[in-house]
Parts: structure tokens; C-alpha cells; sequence
């Protein structure tokens, strides 16, 4: 692996030579240009994401709950019912902000994948700070989702921590470009969130194998938490996250997207949700710059801009290929 990617601080033409994609280059070349301000409202509505997938043919958690005013937030005893495993996320939430995972009821005590018990006036608290829009994009009102919870494929429960692991696709103009698994650590409280000190774990696109990792900003090989390998795992049902990944393209319209998945061990490749300013962590887990797969999308995409979706697939596993999968 390239040395420069184990370092803190490294000059701008390390940056350039590896690549690097930062957020002013993210919003001015790939994001405004292609992500037209009026299609936005596709995915920064959960709800209405997952409306166009079920429209599409596309897998997502099921739906159980929408809580739309207060007085069914504070009455979560009715609105729970008989649930005993679920999720319960904002709306218009982004980063994973309000998202509550529950992971079993026992004697009326609900309890999280860590263990820690939840109360049902903490449940209350929680449903009416959604509404209010505490979570939400720019502060607005929002709703509650309340949905299945995804049980993870086994392999994936075996290098994540108290939590679900997911998968997500960078894409531009329906190529898949770069790809990540994001799995929990203690630190993390069962979340996938690399901010909150998740791991993040570089995927092969051709393949589907785990080729890097790193928790922080520096490289790892194990799980922090488990010790267990993070390189060399082979991410089931791998030919349908692609499928899927080049459908929410044709689905959202934006030509510059993140996708997240989840892989149930029942249901298999589960669409999360569709992010059309997706983060760029995704390129210290891979070790290499973004722009070095965009521009040859963008060049690809100009000569041919009809190319169906096998062939974008076909293109990017055959371009993207990690040598570090091979064999």
C-alpha cells in the first residue's frame, strides 16, 4: 500500500499525485454540475426513497410506522404495538444522525445492540425531537420511520461490533466508482458511522473483497474491538449490490450519488438509503483518490451515453480492479 496514506499531514502535491478528491472539487466538479437542485428531494426523504424503490423493484427494510404528529409521538406504547426489533430513524436525517436501533423488548424494557436498555419515555423523547427536526437537513419538521432491522449476513456479524455493517457505493453517471464496508466498534456504539470511530474497509469492485481498512485515519487489519481479519472477505450477493447500486441511478436521476446498503442474512442486499453528497472517507479506506476512477467515468460517460447498465457494471469492475483482490 502506498505509505503516503498512513500519514496525518502530506503536501498538496501528494494530494494531487494520489488523486485526492476534496469537497470544494467534490461540490463544483461532480455534485452541482449533475445533481440537479430540484431531484433532491428524491433521496434527502427517506420516505420518499424508499416509495421510488419499492416502484423500482428494488429491496428496502420494510416500513412498520410513520409517526407524523405529536400526539402519536407521545403515545409510543400504541405505535410500537407487539415490535420487539426495529429501527427508528428521522426522515430527513443525514450522517446517521437519530438513528435508534432497538434490538430486542424484554419485561417492557427495550434494549440496544449494545445492551444498554432504553426506557419507552426515552423512546417518547426521542420521536418528538425527529419531529421537531432536531436530526433533519437544514432543521426542518420532519417524521419518524420506524422499519425492520436489518440481522446481518453472518460474515459481516463476525467483523462488526454489537452492529450492523453496510455497504456503500460511490457512483457517477450510473458507474460504480469506489466502494466501502463501514462496521462498528465499541467506540462507536454499534454505529457505522466513521466520524464516531467505525471502521472503514476498502472493497474490491471487481470482486468483492475487502482489500484496506482504517479506523481514524490511520491503516488497521483487524477489528479493534473483535480481533478478527477485516482484508480478504469476500462481501456476499456482490453482483446484486452493483445491480442495485446502478438502479437507484436510473431511480434518483442524480448522476453523482452515494449509495448505502445492508446485507440481510434472510432478505440478502437491502437498499438503506441514496446520498446525493456522499462523504470522502471512502478514499483513505481504498487508498486511492477519487478522481482517478471520476475522470475516467466522466470520459466513458461522453462517448458513450447510452451504455445500458451491464455494461457500466462490466466497465467499472474491469477498470476498477484492485490488484490487492487478486488472487
Amino acid at each position: 500500500m502506498n505509505r503516503w496514506w498512513h500519514r496525518w499531514i502530506r503536501t498538496p502535491r501528494e494530494l494531487r499525485d494520489m488523486g485526492v478528491v476534496g469537497i470544494n472539487m467534490r461540490n463544483a466538479r461532480y455534485l452541482l454540475p449533475n445533481n440537479p437542485r430540484r431531484l433532491y428531494e428524491n433521496v434527502d426523504n427517506k420516505l420518499r426513497t424508499k416509495q421510488l424503490a419499492e416502484e423500482w423493484g428494488i429491496s428496502v427494510p420494510e416500513t412498520y410506522r410513520v409517526v407524523r404528529t405529536p400526539r402519536d409521538a407521545n403515545r409510543p406504547e400504541r405505535i410500537l404495538g407487539d415490535l420487539e426489533s426495529f429501527v427508528i430513524k428521522p426522515s430527513r436525517g443525514s450522517g446517521g444522525r437519530g438513528v435508534l436501533v432497538v434490538a430486542r423488548r424484554e419485561d417492557g424494557i427495550y434494549y440496544k445492540p449494545s445492551g444498554n436498555p432504553l426506557t419507552i419515555d426515552e423512546i417518547r423523547f426521542h420521536l418528538s425531537n425527529i419531529l421537531a427536526g432536531l436530526f433533519s437537513l437544514g432543521g426542518r419538521r420532519d417524521v419518524a420511520l420506524i422499519e425492520y432491522r436489518v440481522t446481518p449476513a453472518p460474515v459481516l456479524t463476525a467483523i462488526s461490533f454489537q452492529g450492523a455493517p453496510d455497504v456503500r457505493m460511490v457512483m457517477l453517471h450510473g458507474y460504480p466508482v469506489m466502494a466501502m464496508l463501514r462496521a462498528s466498534t465499541r467506540q462507536s456504539d454499534g454505529r457505522s458511522n466513521l466520524h464516531q470511530g467505525a471502521v472503514g474497509v476498502g472493497i474490491d469492485i471487481a470482486t468483492g473483497v475487502t482489500v484496506r481498512a482504517i479506523r481514524g485515519g490511520r491503516s488497521i487489519e483487524v477489528h479493534p474491538d473483535l480481533k478478527v481479519p477485516l482484508l480478504g472477505l469476500r462481501i456476499p450477493d456482490w453482483d446484486k449490490i452493483l445491480e442495485i447500486a446502478v438502479t437507484c441511478h436510473e431511480m434518483t436521476g442524480l448522476g453523482y450519488l452515494g449509495v448505502d446498503l445492508m446485507i440481510d442474512e434472510d432478505k440478502g442486499p437491502l437498499m438503506i438509503e441514496v446520498n446525493a453528497r456522499p462523504g470522502l472517507a471512502i478514499q483513505m479506506a481504498n487508498g486511492i483518490g477519487l478522481l482517478k476512477r471520476l475522470e475516467p467515468v466522466a470520459r466513458r460517460a461522453r462517448r458513450f451515453p447510452d451504455e445500458d447498465r451491464a455494461a457500466k457494471i462490466a466497465f467499472s469492475m474491469e477498470s476498477f480492479a484492485d490488484p490487492a483482490a487478486q488472487g
